[in-house]
């Protein structure tokens, strides 16, 4: 499971897997221990957790949720240590994450969103969490190889001798 198969739903709390699409809208499983299937209509607004990301004021304008995840990952680990009722400590939080962030754009209760959904995929999803950069960059530094002209030479010669 990974990033794209996660999705958060507009009214209801909690992540949910999405398990397949359908004519009228998608099949989804909540994120916790009930594993609670139902039926999102099309209309209802649903964000998948790899589309979303959070405001900055850098160049590039946003930074995706993937990437602040991992950071907190890394940096806290189990336990990212931020009371969600507090909003100068979510502040803080965020502002060590993700130093650049838009604090005119960001408001607080995307703090709470972006920690209740770090503790929900850490308990349900925590393979979401662990970094898969190694073997993405290994697969590309594997390209397949194109043949040279030598080796269309060789491959040509070949079948000449075998007729």
């Amino acid at each position: 499971m990974d990033l794209s198969e996660i999705a958060a739903i507009a009214g209801k709390g909690g992540l949910f897997h999405v398990l397949k699409p359908s004519r009228s809208g998608m099949i989804v499983e909540t994120l916790d221990e009930q594993k609670k299937k139902m039926m999102i209509n099309i209309n209802q607004r649903v964000s998948v957790l790899k589309e979303v990301s959070i405001y900055t004021t850098d160049a590039e304008g946003a930074v995706p949720l993937e990437d602040v995840f991992q950071k907190i990952h890394e940096e806290f680990g189990d336990d990212p240590g931020v009371d969600t009722s507090d909003g100068e400590e979510l502040k803080a939080f965020l502002k060590h994450i993700v130093p650049e962030y838009d604090e005119s754009r960001v408001y607080i209760s995307d703090m709470k969103k972006l920690v209740n959904w770090y503790s929900i995929l850490l308990k349900y999803a925590p393979n979401v969490l662990e970094n898969n950069e190694p073997e993405e960059e290994k697969s590309e530094g594997e390209a397949p190889t194109q043949p040279t002209s030598e080796d269309s030479a060789v491959t040509s010669e070949e079948t000449e001798k075998d007729d």
